[in-house]
């Protein structure tokens, strides 16, 4: 059976949720169209923008997924702290501080549409 390869959140303006991603995480979109952009994750997967005309997303502000970055286990205390400060100096809502879980350091941050960001240490 084949395995999930595309991961698909829901923006309210595409480009602009673009910039965002692509400034966060220091990549360019593969494909690109006015509400639908995508981003290589590597290994046959990739990110997507979707803006959906008429729909209201803000109408269930509750999120319950999130996309990780998982960092580096062997620096990550150090390198989770340092991904805040650089998102926090970008602007960008942090809307979990970093602390230390049984899983080990993390923060949640959100995109302009609420969709969260959570950076934790690899698996």
């Amino acid at each position: 059976m084949p395995a999930p390869n595309i991961f698909i959140v829901y923006v309210s303006d595409a480009p602009e949720a673009a910039r965002f991603y692509g400034d966060l995480f220091d990549m360019k979109p593969v494909f690109e169209t006015p509400g639908y952009l995508s981003f290589d994750l590597g290994g046959g997967v990739s990110l997507s923008l979707w803006s959906r005309s008429g729909v209201d997303f803000a109408a269930e502000p509750v999120r319950t997924s999130e996309v990780c970055l998982a960092v580096d286990r062997a620096g990550a205390p150090a390198s989770v702290d340092a991904l805040y400060e650089e998102w926090r100096a970008k602007g960008v809502r942090i809307v979990d501080e970093p602390r230390d879980e049984v899983f080990g350091r993390t923060f949640v941050a959100a995109d302009p549409d609420g969709n969260l960001i959570r950076v934790a240490p690899a698996d």
